[in-house]
């Protein structure tokens, strides 16, 4: 079996060494554990110093094209090089090499699909109050839509057997985090959870520029992930409001009526309001429809694209 551990790249220059020298080369259960850069679109050294430190493939995205392009393109190549077992890991070292031996562990006992490094975020000591406390609602919503249990759903320390990186389609260009452990329970893939602490933190994150913008952006992924995977489920709940306020407005007027006083009108405007907002209710609840109609037919563009990546992969592993 061969394992490669991909790592996406943008400046790492820096970082990459202590990454790297973190990183196992033998690890039981597997015959092969290689190594693979992402660059996407450095402007410094991050490919000559990755090359220098023994990385065995480097891939290299012209420009950048943001995190989970280079994530999506890192699968890939090691679908294309015939890995059975894809580990993803942080080049800001983050996430302790040594871990990785763990990581894997739940794929080889227990067949397990995906497994995800639980960092414990309340353990971090550089994660404020309120970071940890967006990190775990952040997990709680993916845990509704996915219907997976995920103690920490943005740890982007991961490992996919090859099956389930064949299945994983990126389509959010912000983060793969939220979108990789949806498709997983929309998929019906095994999650497991590994404990695991973090280094020391060695540089800014790139991906949070402020918490405001994280929430917002953060916000706004997992809105659209779950319209995109749970539209029908996520409509009806925008729906409800309005089926809910309507119909108490209905239940208003028909008071009124046994009790007599809806005389010349009176309390007529409890019925425009009310059946408007049930029909906006209802019309909601049609968009919801319509969008999961639209889901079925991209599920069977995902399923049609995992048996075109099954056979291209398979050939070129191969070789």
């Amino acid at each position: 079996m061969k394992l490669i551990i991909q790592i996406p790249c943008l400046n790492e220059a820096e970082t990459l060494p202590m990454t790297l020298a973190e990183l196992p080369r033998h690890i039981d259960g597997f015959d092969q554990v290689e190594w693979l850069i992402i660059d996407d679109g450095s402007t410094d050294d991050t490919s000559a110093v990755a090359r220098a430190h023994g990385v065995d493939y480097v891939v290299q995205h012209r420009q950048n094209k943001g995190l989970a392009s280079a994530f999506q393109t890192g699968l890939n190549a090691c679908l294309e090089r015939g890995a059975d077992v894809i580990v993803n890991t942080d080049a800001d070292n983050q996430y302790p090499g040594r871990y990785i031996t763990a990581l894997v562990q739940p794929i080889l006992e227990q067949g397990v699909d995906v497994v995800v490094g639980d960092r414990q975020t309340d353990l971090i000591p550089h994660f404020s109050p309120s970071k940890k406390r967006l990190q775990a609602l952040g997990s709680s919503v993916v845990r509704w839509i996915a219907r997976v249990e995920v103690n920490d759903a943005p740890s982007g320390f991961r490992a996919f057997t090859r099956e389930a990186a064949l299945r994983i389609h990126i389509f959010t260009p912000y983060t793969y985090t939220l979108e990789t452990v949806i498709q997983a329970g929309q998929k019906r893939l095994m999650v497991a959870n590994v404990p695991i602490t973090t280094n020391p933190k060695t540089r800014e994150s790139r991906l949070i520029k402020s918490t405001s913008s994280y929430v917002v952006r953060s916000g706004y992924t997992l809105l659209r992930l779950m319209l995109l995977y749970s539209p029908l489920r996520s409509f009806s709940w925008i729906s409800l409001p309005f089926f809910a306020t309507g119909a108490l407005l209905w239940v208003r007027y028909l008071i009124f009526i046994l009790q007599g006083e809806t005389g010349r009108g009176a309390h007529v405007q409890s019925v425009i309001v009310g059946s408007a907002l049930l029909i906006i209710g209802f019309i909601i609840i049609v968009l919801g429809l319509v969008a999961e109609a639209s889901a079925a037919t991209r599920r069977v563009q995902e399923e049609t694209l995992y048996y075109i990546k099954k056979a291209a992969y398979e050939k070129t592993s191969d070789k």
